[in-house]
């Protein structure tokens, strides 16, 4: 009986034992097929890297070696820089770099973007090259010299060594420290040396591209945690409809910052965490966080924008239209801006969640309403709307038409002739300059917004 037993599970446990086998081997193959295909990317990401380094270096050298008054090649070059230095953030970011301190790396190869970019799209025959920007294009140039020196290190490491980079992904997810591992620590010093490196003057068109907001832009006095609490009660009272909010929390962020503020915290009703976040200096509302689940649509769009108008109402957000309009996971979204003499001003706006289940605004962004500008350019146009509409492709329809004041590509508040309408099937918003007739800047329109047009 038992010889019987067994001469029938013998052979079934020997089928199992080398399934087991080549299922193991097949798992062992699959295994090394997702690292090699992984291990390939890396690579391919890092040549690419030093690759583009170099030819940025080659760039900046070109374009500081042709003479000053060829404007038409400095723009050439400037294109080129800022194409290379986007493509070699994309190599870093494709890179297992994520947990190393490379912020230095990546903060220095975005302004090197926005400066040439910033610069390559103005005018040059009318505002060419400063001293102080070739200056910074020179600094430019011997500090990519010097950052590829190091990453010609690294390479000349990766490949002699045959090195891995999947074994720096496994490196950096273990949680000893340090990583001895030559890519790592070549990375270290790449992101060490460059935080060293002097700041440079980056010239009037950086000076503009990134508008520091501090509490230099803000007016009233300090407030207090208390004041921020009554605050954001009365806030939650008007947006939910209730009597007084109790539980508020208070506390204080960044205090050695140029914006220090507060944030005041609520438990909601489902166990949620509801945010609002204050400036120090004047109490304005950054803005407002509800996170509840909205699982349900029963407001069609109409509705939604009534109840977002209405929100901004009850708030003090007076004068405000809105021109922008998205929808996920049953919240509608829309973006306001003021309204001053039937001008649009585009850096002044806001922007409101409105949950489609029962109409209530569970979100406001305001920060660019807060930090709006006191000053606006001249609202009186040199050009006429006729003679803007000239600038327009001859086939385009126009739909609408508003006076706008606009950030131009340098950051700069400009009065616009705006002008919406269809071209080639597509929808879209067209910003004449009014004082200068050139075409600033060309946006395109989603489906969703259209529904705000008609």
């Amino acid at each position: 009986m038992y010889g019987r037993l067994s001469s029938v599970m013998f052979p079934i446990a020997a089928l199992l034992f080398i399934g087991a086998i080549m299922w193991g081997y097949q798992e062992h193959q699959e295994k090394n097929a997702i690292l090699i295909k992984a291990e390939n990317q890396y690579q391919r990401a890092f040549h690419d890297l030093t690759n583009h380094m170099g030819r940025l270096q080659d760039e900046l050298s070109q374009t500081l070696a042709v003479s000053s008054v060829s404007q038409g090649a400095q723009r050439k070059g400037l294109v080129k820089v800022w194409r290379l230095t986007g493509d070699a953030q994309k190599e870093v970011n494709q890179l297992p770099l994520a947990m190393l301190p490379f912020n230095k790396t990546g903060d220095f190869l975005s302004r090197i973007s926005d400066f040439s970019y910033r610069t390559s799209v103005r005018d040059l025959t009318k505002q060419p090259l400063s001293e102080s920007e070739i200056k910074t294009m020179k600094s430019l140039y011997a500090k990519a010299v010097d950052i590829n020196k190091d990453l010609g290190k690294i390479q000349d490491s990766v490949l002699n060594d045959h090195l891995r980079w999947t074994d720096v992904e496994v490196a950096m997810a273990g949680k000893d420290e340090p990583h001895n591992n030559t890519i790592i620590d070549g990375f270290k010093a790449v992101d060490k040396k460059i935080g060293s490196y002097p700041e440079n003057d980056w010239g009037p068109s950086m000076m503009s591209a990134k508008r520091v907001r501090s509490v230099k832009m803000l007016s009233g006095s300090d407030t207090t945690p208390d004041d921020v609490k009554r605050k954001a009660e009365q806030f939650l009272s008007v947006t939910k409809g209730v009597g007084p909010v109790q539980g508020v929390q208070v506390t204080e962020n960044g205090q050695k910052t140029d914006l220090p503020s507060y944030t005041a915290s609520v438990q909601g009703a489902g166990g949620e965490t509801i945010q609002l976040d204050y400036t120090r200096k004047g109490g304005e509302l950054l803005w407002y966080m509800d996170p509840r689940p909205v699982q349900t649509r029963k407001l069609d769009f109409a509705a939604a924008r009534t109840q977002a108008s209405q929100f901004l109402q009850r708030h003090g957000y007076k004068d405000m239209t809105p021109v922008s309009y998205d929808e996920y996971d049953h919240v509608a979204v829309f973006t306001f801006v003021g309204l001053r003499d039937n001008v649009r001003i585009y850096p002044d706006k806001v922007t409101v969640r409105v949950a489609l289940d029962n109409g209530e605004a569970v979100g406001l962004q305001a920060t660019d309403h807060v930090f709006a500008p006191k000053t606006l350019p001249n609202m009186t146009p040199k050009i006429s709307k006729d003679e803007a509409q000239k600038a327009l492709h001859s086939d385009f329809r126009v739909d609408s038409y508003n006076l706008a004041v606009i950030e131009n590509e340098e950051n700069k508040d400009v009065l616009c002739h705006e002008f919406t309408g269809t071209v080639n099937g597509g929808k879209y918003r067209i910003y004449i300059n009014a004082d200068t007739g050139v075409e600033e800047t060309v946006e395109s329109i989603p489906e969703t917004v259209r529904a705000l047009l008609k």
